[in-house]
């Protein structure tokens, strides 16, 4: 599960830091171990349907014995629609994004930048200015383009990016999240690894 430069990835951090945990591990360890891994206060984000601590403490009662990081992280998903092993998943994959009101995830040389409106019931995807910078386009590259339109995106020349709303404004499935990544990881892969 290491990322591609062999390095452990914040999924793999987050489940060492809570099996060193020999005693029942607290939702403010919990928390705070988050913000250590994924830079992520969940307690200063904006948009959440509850309280994290609180929805922490209540799901720590429930469960009897010690829990696993991969269970805290499906109930954040489940919870407050922040997917953690997505977020460490794109680790190093030079995509940044914007959820919730904050970055989740940014790095300098992060080629394209993801935004998630209020809810997370659009999404828009465009160069960032490091991008632009290496490769004089100040618009998505075209291959982009086509994959992101294929999955019902609409492509905003105008202003460079693909823009996806949510008819029923629903929030944007988990699944529909992973093929715009996937569509994203696979142009970078064969055009832009280099850069």
């Amino acid at each position: 599960m290491s990322n591609q430069n062999g390095l452990m990835t914040k999924a793999e951090a987050m489940e060492n830091l809570m099996d060193s945990y020999k005693e029942r591990i607290s939702a403010s360890e919990i928390l705070t171990i988050i913000r250590q891994v994924f830079k992520l206060d969940l307690e200063s984000v904006s948009e959440l349907p509850a309280l994290p601590r609180a929805a922490l403490d209540a799901y720590l009662e429930q469960v009897e014995k010690k829990v696993t990081g991969a269970e805290i992280r499906k109930m954040v998903n489940q919870t407050f629609s922040i997917n953690l092993d997505a977020l460490s998943a794109l680790e190093g994959g030079k995509i940044s994004l914007f959820s919730k009101n904050q970055w989740m995830v940014r790095h300098d040389k992060d080629l394209f930048a993801v935004h998630t409106g209020a809810g997370d019931i659009d999404v828009r995807i465009s160069p960032t200015h490091y991008f632009m910078e290496q490769t004089g386009s100040e618009a998505l590259p075209a291959d982009l383009i086509n994959a992101l339109v294929a999955l019902g995106y609409r492509n905003e020349e105008n202003i460079g990016s693909c823009y996806f709303s949510n008819s029923a404004g629903e929030p944007v499935p988990d699944a529909f999240k992973g093929q715009t990544m996937m569509a994203i990881k696979k142009v970078i892969d064969q055009s832009y690894s280099h850069l």
